[in-house]
């Protein structure tokens, strides 16, 4: 006697049985990764520097992020958001990833973390 069965994001699920939710993408695993990116010209994660204007996580697993850039003329402006995209599609649970750079409002130095502010001596 063979039981029927169904293949459904890589997990075997008996015919007919709703398979289970995909994992959650939480808030903070998205942060942590955005915490391993940093800008080039300066030792601080792009999260703590306050590049990172929001971050949208939708049921299915889509991510979108809005960042900005130090300046529009940025060295980084091709590589930091690929960066970005690259660091979330690692998370797990993430099914697709758009990173929009955005520059309304424009990036300021009150935008910086207190421990970004402290690592560069802005105090």
């Amino acid at each position: 006697m063979s039981e029927d069965i169904a293949v459904t994001h890589g997990a075997w699920t008996p015919e007919g049985e709703t398979p289970p939710p995909a994992q959650k993408v939480s808030e903070d695993a998205i942060i942590s990764v955005l915490k391993t990116v940093f800008d080039p010209e300066i030792p601080i994660d792009i999260y703590e520097l306050g590049l990172i204007y929001a971050v949208e996580i939708e049921d299915d697993g889509k991510v979108k992020v809005e960042m900005t850039l130090t300046t529009p003329s940025c060295p980084s402006a091709q590589e930091l958001p690929a960066q970005v995209e690259e660091s979330v599609r690692l998370v797990p649970g993430v099914t697709d990833v758009t990173v929009e750079v955005v520059w309304d409002p424009p990036w300021d130095q009150g935008r910086m973390s207190e421990d970004a502010k402290l690592a560069m001596n802005m105090y």
